[in-house]
């Protein structure tokens, strides 16, 4: 979930103005992908490559393949290119009981029943999301590898409900990558290191690694991250894919495992803001458990496609964040052409310096500590008396003995979250305190309303660094913390690509404006279309 601490269905066709077009294209030629050609590797033949739920739903209705048929396509991509082939590594473990699940909603179908858009769709879940089935739920760590949670999560029974086929677990960033100094996003004790499928030396970022990878790859219809600080958008856009992180409360998180109370939040992942947008549509909804879901009566849609609009960016005045220029001039050129290309489609761009009015990672930190403790004690006691990690202090001694988890990076910040009182003290409600006014209140809400902004954007982060379990990652830079502390909504959609690897702008806003971003992320890339699958090569 955190990445701060680690550089870590509308189809109607509009007609373009004939000057925007000229700019879409210049904008489309300038960032296509240089080819690398060391070590390239063929990719498989797959019938359902870059297919969309639409298209799926179409051939269902028509006959022309079954939920069983189009599973079992997915489950032998995932062994050819995730277990074989390149290797991708993203795939934890898969559902036993897919198939059957497939025949299940396949009978449906034949009485003439449709759940909705994600009958018969396959996705994957981040394995820090609890399924009650025959796959246990992990974080990715040895300690869990036996852990078989009581109930499924809330967004599980949600997906099950809406027929879509759970497939399997996604490796990750072990404990979201909040375990300790020096780690390797995409890298865990039980699944091992995740590759990027563009690259397949380079990092496919974390915390939800091997959710972002297994969209990109086609190894899955949609998949589920979390996020704490940059889990999803990052991942999402090395990966070249589209990544929604809702505001938080949107979605439920009974059943994640937790690092923040007041960040965590489950989100979609897809190749299209349209499968995300469906996506999302089926995970809303207050959810008693969770206090935070309780602020969204009231605010959520069931259908989010409703806000698909091609026209989206006419007329909005959209904030362009400057705090991430000058890191990486070829990040820079790539968003400069795309502020460019918002401007020929009607928006009115704003330049933004600052939006905290002072820094507040510090505080976000100690907040993390303070409920990661909290987080992780509550969890391990829902899962019963039997479970064998039963608190933090067993954690740690059983990271202490184990023959792996320790090998690359230390378990600090399970160690400092021990130290923490509970969240009563007030050490940490003056941190939560600071963290929520600076972030929210003298943070976006008030650079948004002092320039009347619709949105504001960013470069989502640099691009992929060289995967190295020895030094750890050597990130750059990313944008998900203003939104992530004020705990808003980004998405984060394909940009274009620097040296054959992808690369994506973030659209993040005020609570619960997910309509209004989904828009505009929507018209950007329907008038762009950077998306292209990766073909797995190996630089030098």
């Amino acid at each position: 979930m955190n990445q701060i601490l680690q550089p870590s269905i509308g189809n109607r066709i509009l007609k373009i103005l004939k000057v925007s077009f000229v700019v879409s294209v210049i904008f489309f030629q300038a960032c296509q992908p240089k080819q690398i050609e060391q070590n390239k590797v063929k990719s498989v033949e797959f019938q359902f490559e870059e297919q969309s739920i639409a298209q799926i739903q179409q051939g269902y209705q028509s006959g022309t393949f079954t939920v069983r048929e189009l599973v079992q396509a997915y489950l032998d991509r995932i062994q050819a290119i995730d277990k074989n082939g390149p290797q991708l590594n993203s795939i934890i473990q898969l559902n036993p009981d897919a198939i059957q699940i497939a025949d299940e909603l396949d009978k449906e179908l034949k009485a003439g029943k449709l759940r909705g858009p994600l009958h018969g769709i396959p996705i994957i879940l981040k394995d820090n999301i609890d399924t009650h089935d025959k796959m246990p739920t992990t974080a990715g760590s040895r300690a869990l590898k036996n852990s078989f949670p009581l109930a499924d999560s809330y967004l599980a029974k949600q997906l099950r409900d809406a027929g879509a086929v759970i497939i399997g677990k996604a490796n990750l960033s072990e404990w979201a990558n909040f375990r300790g100094q020096m780690s390797t996003s995409g890298w865990s004790g039980l699944g091992g290191q995740t590759k990027n499928p563009y690259d397949l030396s380079r990092n496919p970022c974390g915390s939800s690694s091997g959710s972002a990878v297994a969209v990109s790859a086609n190894l899955t219809m949609l998949a589920i991250g979390t996020e704490t600080d940059g889990s999803i958008v990052c991942p999402s856009h090395i990966n070249g894919i589209v990544g929604i992180k809702p505001t938080v409360g949107l979605v439920s998180r009974i059943g994640v495992i937790p690092i923040s109370f007041t960040q965590d939040t489950p989100g979609p992942m897809a190749r299209t803001v349209t499968d995300a947008a469906i996506c999302l549509g089926a995970l809303v909804g207050v959810d008693s458990a969770d206090l935070k879901t309780l602020a969204s009566n009231g605010k959520y849609y069931t259908d989010y496609t409703q806000f698909l609009n091609k026209n989206g960016l006419k007329g909005r005045r959209i904030g362009f964040y400057k705090g991430y220029t000058g890191l990486n001039f070829k990040v820079d050129s790539t968003m400069n052409q795309a502020v460019k290309f918002l401007k020929s489609q009607g928006a009115e761009v704003i330049e933004i310096e600052t939006i905290s009015v002072e820094k507040i990672d510090p505080y976000e930190f100690e907040v993390m500590l303070f409920e990661y403790k909290d987080g992780l004690n509550k969890y391990f006691k829902s899962l019963g008396a039997d479970a064998k990690i039963k608190n933090l202090e067993d954690l740690i001694a059983f990271n202490e003995s184990d023959s792996v988890e320790l090998d690359y990076f230390d378990q600090r910040y399970l160690e400092l979250a021990l130290g923490k009182g509970d969240l009563s003290s007030e050490a940490y409600k003056i941190a939560l305190a600071k963290m929520k006014k600076g972030s929210a209140e003298d943070g976006i809400d008030r650079v948004m309303n002092e320039n009347k902004l619709d949105a504001i954007i960013a470069p989502t982060g640099c691009p992929a660094w060289k995967t190295d379990l020895i030094n750890g990652d050597s990130y750059q830079f990313g944008s998900s913390s203003p939104a992530a502390q004020a705990g808003y909504p980004n998405i984060t959609v394909p940009m274009g690509f620097i040296e054959g690897l992808p690369v994506g702008i973030s659209f993040f806003g005020r609570a619960w404006s997910e309509p209004v971003l989904i828009e505009i992320a929507y018209a950007y890339e329907q008038g762009t279309h950077f998306r292209q699958k990766p073909i797995f090569q190996t630089s030098n």
